[in-house]
This record gives structure tokens, sequence and C-alpha cells, in this order.
């Protein structure tokens, strides 16, 4: 592996006074990476085109727009089982349900680019993290993610009627951090592993307000947990040639052709439409999803479909963004219609007053 070797008209490097937690005069360069002797791409200790930002640093370290789709999911559970089951809903329980979930979110990511550091600095996509780059340090980094996580158990913990949520939570944070995160370089089974703490944020959502698993805390869990796969299936062909240098073990770094990938695509779609159908058995009967929901949800479930017919025709970079971008637009479509379905089906008034017997303890 060669050194990192200075940018001609660059100079020498000057680092500006940094605060706590970074440490310029610890960084290591970033190894080159070689193919045949050759080497294919020296990677830059540092982003030079923007200024250190301890600030800015930590945030990255949550991994903010993938929080957005997160805390998305979450108001959506909360709201859907407060249109399911009215008597137990209110604002401040959907609120305490994202805060909190936020924030235990968050602690995963930074937790999980503490244990990936070093594999962060050998792509392309991630080499300019906060950690890679040295901005800061492992040490800060992992004090702010269990301050996080202490906080986000707390929130859901102290401020909702169940500990489910929490409990829920504290379960994913466990799975996606010491489960998900070591099998990316043991095998490329993580993909489907990796989704079942990836399908619980409509679940953490839903269970501040019920408390319980229920049919439909199963149906959105079962929803989420199918469409990560083809979703993740993209985005691992956009980047395998990044996955392969940094050893991840990923199914598109084995297939050259992505005929595989394509394949298994396609099938995890078809399934997706099938499983989104769920509400339909597995929600109470008289609060069941209609016409709204059946056309939505599979007009959107069609859509993801084609792009991903698309990528298996002709595998290549352009038609897996175009399945990725699909694949957003899917889900926020799905969770969309079942809300939109749901409030039209229990309007105010329409719903008889619970029993206190049906209720207690």
């Amino acid at each position: 592996m060669g050194a990192v070797r200075p940018i001609a008209g660059r100079g020498e490097p000057r680092w500006l006074p940094q605060p706590c937690g970074i440490r310029p005069d610890s960084f290591q360069p970033g190894p080159s990476i070689h193919h045949r002797g050759e080497p294919l791409m020296n990677i830059p200790p540092e982003n030079t085109d923007r200024s250190p930002s301890a600030g800015r640093d930590f945030i990255e370290l949550t991994k903010p727009r993938i929080a957005v789709l997160v805390l998305i999911s979450v108001a959506a559970g909360a709201y859907l089982a407060g249109e399911l089951y009215p008597h137990r809903f209110s604002w401040w329980l959907l609120i305490h349900a994202v805060v909190g979930s936020g924030l235990v979110a968050g602690s995963a990511s930074t937790l999980n680019q503490v244990l990936e550091r070093r594999v962060d600095g050998l792509m392309g996509r991630t080499r300019n993290r906060p950690l890679p780059t040295g901005r800061l340090t492992p040490r800060a980094a992992i004090l702010f993610g269990f301050i996080l996580a202490v906080a986000g158990m707390l929130e859901l913990w102290l401020c909702l009627p169940s500990p489910a949520c929490a409990i829920a939570a504290l379960a994913t944070l466990l799975g996606y951090v010491l489960v998900y995160t070591p099998l990316k370089m043991l095998t490329d089974l993580n993909t489907i592993i990796g989704a079942a703490p990836g399908a619980t944020p409509p679940l953490l959502g839903y269970l501040a307000v019920t408390g319980s698993m229920d049919g439909p805390a199963w149906s959105l869990f079962l929803i989420l947990f199918i469409w990560q796969i083809p979703h993740f299936l993209a985005i691992a062909w956009m980047y395998k040639d990044q996955y392969a240098a940094a050893g991840m073990k990923m199914l598109t770094v084995r297939d050259s052709t992505g005929a595989t990938t394509g394949r298994q695509m396609v099938l995890y779609c078809l399934v997706l439409l099938i499983v989104s159908l769920s509400p339909f058995l597995l929600f109470p009967f008289e609060s069941r999803p209609g016409l709204l929901y059946f056309v939505g949800s599979m007009g959107s479930g069609l859509m993801f479909l084609w792009a991903a017919i698309r990528f298996a025709r002709a595998p290549g970079f352009p038609l897996a963004r175009q399945a990725l971008r699909a694949s957003l637009l899917h889900w926020p479509l799905v969770l969309l219609f079942l809300l939109l379905d749901s409030g039209a089906r229990h309007k105010p008034g329409s719903d008889s007053p619970p029993s206190i017997e049906a209720h207690s303890p």
C-alpha cells in the first residue's frame, strides 16, 4: 500500500485550531487502493473544500438524511395507531416517540460509523466522514453515541405509558450495531438480517401509542422489512466496486453481471406487492383499508417493480439509481395512502366510545 502523496500546488497542510474531540495530529493518511500492483485511487486525508466544524461533524455522525425517513416512519406509525385507537392517542405521545426514536437512531448511526471507520476510509462515498478523516476521535464519537442512546431511551421509557417502545428501540439499537454492522464483513446475508432492525421505525411509533404488538404493527413491520431488500440491493450495485475495495460481503460484489442482483430485486418487489396487501388481513375488520389504499399501494408497488425489471434487463448504475429513487417514493406513498384511507374511514364521531372493561389491565 502506498502513502498518499501531497497534491501539487496546495503546499503543506495547515491545521486550524480544533474543538474538543478533534485530533489532527493523530490522523493517519488513508491507504491507496491497488489493483495488480497499480494504484487506482489515492484517498485524500480530508475534504479540503470545507472548513472543520465540530458541531457539523457530530450532526453528520447521525446521518441526518437517513434520519428524516426514519422519523417520518415513526410519526406515521404513531398517527396510524391514533386513527385505529383514537382514545389512546395524543400528540404528545407522537412527539415523544419521534424525539426519543430520533435520538436512538442517531446513536445507532454514530456507533455504526465508529465500528466502520477504517472501512469507510476505503470507500469514496464515505472516506470524508468525520472519523476516517480524523476530524473527530473514536472516543468522542462513542461518548456522543452513548449520550444519544441514554437520552433517547429515557425519553421513551419515562414519557410513554408503556415500556414497549423503549424495549423495541433498545433491541433495534443492539441489533443494528452489534449484529448487522459486523455481519457486513462476514456474509452477504447481512442485507436480509439488517432489514429486521431497519423495519422497526413505524413499529416504534405504533408501540408508543398502543403498547402492544398486534395485527397492524406486524403489517407495518412486514412491508418495510421486504421493502428494504430491493432498496439496499440497488444501493449495493451502485457502489459495488467500493464495497469490494473495502472487503465488504455484498451480493453485488460477487455478482459481476448483475443478473442475480436483478432477479433478487424483481423477486422481492413481487413479494412486496403481496405483503402490501397484509393490512386487509391483519387490521381489525372494522378498520381495514379500502379502495384508496389498494389502488395507491399497488400503483406505487408496480412502479417499484417496473424499475427493478428495467434494471434486471440491463444492469447498470443509471438504472440502479432509478430503482433506488422508485424505492424512496414507494414507502412514503404506501404510508400516505394508508393514513389517508384510515382517516377517511375514521371520521370524528364515527367511533364508539371504548368501554372501561375492554382496556382494563
